[in-house]
């Protein structure tokens, strides 16, 4: 942002007071940014967005180092999508296999949805108290091990409850990936590189659908795409270990800013939250709302070409590809703009523009997350809030159509 040196009244205080200033901050293109002076006064000023710059030179901003760990975490989101939807795209096989209805296959995508806040503050905490590193390669080994595990389910009562413990473990990686792919991203990139990271779950979907499409429509072929989850989630654990931590992480260790005892950690998290908690809040009712608009209207997409457009796998697969394909391209230069049009305006535009632009208004929330999130919890409340809106949202997936007819 570059200042305008023009007095703007002071942020305000409350809830109310915050919304109606917000409100009209909207419609004024201008920031409200607070400034303080070599002597520690603080005043109110109009900042104006910094035009967009070409986006070749922010990439070029980006050292080997930060690339390296932006290609982790994204690698780490797609693993995380890929594993998901090796289940929701494959729901019609899933259901024949197990002998039961799609409606209770969906059960599986419910439950390990209402688990993921679990998990979510569980390698959030850990992620802050112990670093970034560890915590992340933990989670993604034992995702691969519960992708194996899913698929040496033999009963339809097992497939639930290892899906299930999936949420659990599936819930840490959000929080952790987009901080690392953020934390080492130069500020005006910001916007651009949210887009991109965002761009890993549909990424990941693609890949899915890809694999759902080389394995063609038999019974038994979703253990396959099983497999090739697993391989991928347990390769990007392997190669988290031959990272270094993170160098925001290292910093406030070095700083005494992060906790030796557990108990002091937890009385400081805990003062953080009480006095962040309208902000928490606000991020928990955003999330529920953007995980009702997107997984509503992708997480069946492969189903219902399958049961309701009858098509069969090959072309339930590409159909799925095209649709992700594209979420890839709008979230990626939709996140690039929220960088100059401001992150809440683009998220509404893109919102309102939905028929089109789903993914689009996603591309902004991982750096938007990121920047609401209290200075010492970087990575539980983005992971948290994502997660409990995903709970939340959760009972959505559960499809009433009947029980498939044979599609091959």
């Amino acid at each position: 942002m570059e200042s305008t040196h023009e007095p703007a009244d002071p942020v305000a205080k409350g809830i109310l007071p915050t919304a109606k200033q917000s409100w009209h901050d909207l419609f004024n293109f201008k920031q409200r940014v607070v400034v303080t002076n070599e002597l520690g006064e603080t005043t109110t000023e109009w900042a104006r967005p910094v035009p967009l710059r070409n986006p070749i030179s922010l990439l070029a901003q980006l050292s080997g180092r930060d690339w390296l760990f932006f290609i982790v975490g994204f690698a780490a989101w797609t693993a995380d999508a890929f594993d998901f939807h090796a289940l929701s795209i494959q729901q019609v096989k899933l259901a024949k296999y197990y002998n039961t209805s799609k409606t209770d296959v969906s059960t599986a995508i419910t439950l390990t949805l209402l688990l993921r806040s679990v998990g979510a503050a569980m390698f959030g905490l850990a992620g802050d108290r112990w670093g970034r590193k560890w915590p992340m390669v933990l989670n993604m080994i034992i995702l691969g091990v519960l992708q194996i595990a899913t698929i040496y389910s033999s009963t339809f009562s097992q497939f639930l409850a290892v899906r299930s413990l999936f949420g659990l473990f599936m819930g840490g990686v959000y929080g952790n990936a987009i901080a690392m792919a953020l934390e080492n991203s130069p500020t005006d990139a910001r916007g651009l590189m949210s887009g991109i990271l965002q761009q890993g779950y549909s990424f990941g979907y693609v890949c899915a659908a890809c694999a759902n499409l080389g394995v063609g429509g038999s019974q038994d072929s979703w253990k396959t795409v099983f497999w090739i989850a697993a391989g991928i989630s347990i390769g990007v654990g392997i190669i988290r270990c031959f990272f270094p931590e993170s160098k925001q992480f290292i910093e406030a260790r070095k700083a005494g800013k992060t906790q030796t005892s557990p108990g002091a950690f937890w009385r400081e998290t805990k003062m953080m939250l009480a006095q962040e908690w309208k902000m928490c809040v606000y991020c928990i009712i955003l999330m529920t709302w953007f995980n009702f608009y997107s997984h509503t209207s992708q997480d069946s997409y492969t189903t219902f070409m399958l049961t309701e457009k009858e098509l069969n796998n090959d072309g339930a697969s590409r159909a799925s590809i095209l649709m992700k394909a594209g979420a890839c391209v709008g979230g990626t230069i939709i996140g690039y703009l929220s960088q100059w049009f401001g992150r809440r305006r683009t998220i509404i535009v893109a919102a309102l523009a939905s028929g089109f632009f789903v993914q689009g208004a996603w591309g902004v929330i991982p750096i938007h997350l990121n920047e609401l999130a209290p200075a010492g919890l970087p990575l539980v409340v983005p992971g948290l809030t994502y997660q409990l809106g995903n709970m939340i949202s959760s009972p959505s997936r559960r499809s009433s159509t009947p029980s498939p007819r044979a599609t091959s």
